[in-house]
C-alpha cells in the first residue's frame, strides 16, 4: 500500500511539475498553485512560485527561529527553509509522521523574488485558476500584510492567497536569527 501511495504522489508530482512548466509557456490559465498547511488551504501565485521538491534532508542552522528549519541543498543551490505553517501561525513546528513526510514538498521561492527560500508545505492540491471560485473577499484588516484575498470555492472551502513576494520582503521573514 505504501509503495502504492508514493507512486501516486509521483505521479501527481510529475503531472503537477507539467502543468506548471505548461502554464509557464503557454500562457494556460491555471493562476495558483494550490497547497495545504497546517489544515489551511492556501493559493502560491504561480509567477511567485518556483520548482516543487520532495523533502529533503535540512541541516539545521543553530539560533534561528523556530519556523527556520535550516538549510537544504536543492538543484545544487542552497536554500533557507521555512516551515510555513508555523511561520504564518506562529505556532512551534509540529512532528510529521513518516506518511505525512511522504506527502510534504518544498515549494522554492521563484529566482525572480531574489531569495533562496523554500517553503515546507503539507501537501500539493494542484493548480487553481479564477474560474475554480465563486467568490472572493479582501483579506481581514488584522492579517499579515503577505495574505491577499480569500477564495471560495465551489465545494465552500476557503483559500487563502498568499503574496510570496509580500512575504518574502517582510523584516520578520527575512530575520530568521532567534531573539
Amino acid at each position: 500500500m505504501a509503495t502504492r501511495n508514493r507512486q501516486a504522489l509521483r505521479d501527481l508530482q510529475t503531472r503537477l511539475a507539467g502543468r506548471l512548466q505548461q502554464a509557464r509557456t503557454e500562457g494556460v490559465s491555471a493562476s495558483w498553485l494550490a497547497v495545504e498547511s497546517a489544515g489551511r488551504s492556501m493559493l502560491l501565485p504561480l509567477a511567485q512560485s518556483g520548482e516543487i521538491f520532495p523533502l529533503a534532508a535540512v541541516q539545521t542552522v543553530p539560533y534561528t527561529q523556530n519556523w527556520f528549519l535550516g538549510v537544504a541543498n536543492l538543484r545544487g543551490g542552497l536554500f533557507g527553509v521555512v516551515d510555513f505553517a508555523s511561520f504564518v501561525t506562529g505556532q512551534t513546528p509540529m512532528r510529521r509522521s513518516d506518511s505525512a513526510r511522504e506527502q510534504a514538498r518544498l515549494v522554492s521561492l521563484n529566482p525572480a523574488l531574489e531569495i533562496n527560500c523554500a517553503i515546507l508545505i503539507d501537501r500539493l492540491s494542484g493548480l487553481r485558476n479564477a474560474q475554480d471560485f465563486v467568490s472572493r473577499d479582501d483579506a481581514a484588516i488584522d492579517a499579515p500584510s503577505y495574505f491577499a484575498g480569500a477564495y471560495t470555492d465551489r465545494n465552500g472551502k476557503l483559500w487563502q492567497e498568499i503574496n510570496l513576494q509580500a512575504m518574502s520582503n517582510q523584516a520578520d521573514f527575512l530575520t530568521i536569527m532567534a531573539t
